[in-house]
């Protein structure tokens, strides 16, 4: 059975961090690329970050120089460091897991909160 649990969202005051964390199990993990989605009230869901099973990563232009992505495949564990939180980061937070279209998982999501 997959599953894909995070945690690590919270409140946090702007300017502040936190560190998201997405433990997967019943798959191969390190052959998947690894990404973190956010999705604000209102808004469609968005691709923030994502590293590759070779550790390559990208960015939304809006996260870089602020977010870090890593995995552990010894820990089958994927991180979003997420430094310098704006309110506009506000939304939860969803891992994903993708080999290909028909391979694809998803998290319940974590709620990041930035306010003062």
């Amino acid at each position: 059975q997959v599953q894909l649990v995070e945690s690590g969202g919270g409140l946090v005051q702007p300017g502040g961090s936190l560190r998201l964390s997405c433990a997967a199990s019943g798959f191969t993990f390190s052959t998947y690329a690894m990404n973190w989605y956010r999705q604000a009230p209102g808004k469609e869901r968005e691709l923030v970050a994502g590293i590759t099973s070779d550790g390559s990563t990208n960015y939304a232009d809006s996260v870089k120089g602020r977010f870090t992505i890593s995995r552990d495949n010894a820990k089958n564990t994927v991180y979003l460091q997420m430094n310098s939180l704006k309110p506009e980061d506000t939304a939860v937070y969803y891992c994903n897991a993708h080999l290909r279209q028909a391979l694809d998982y998803w998290g319940q999501g974590t709620q990041v909160t930035v306010s003062s």
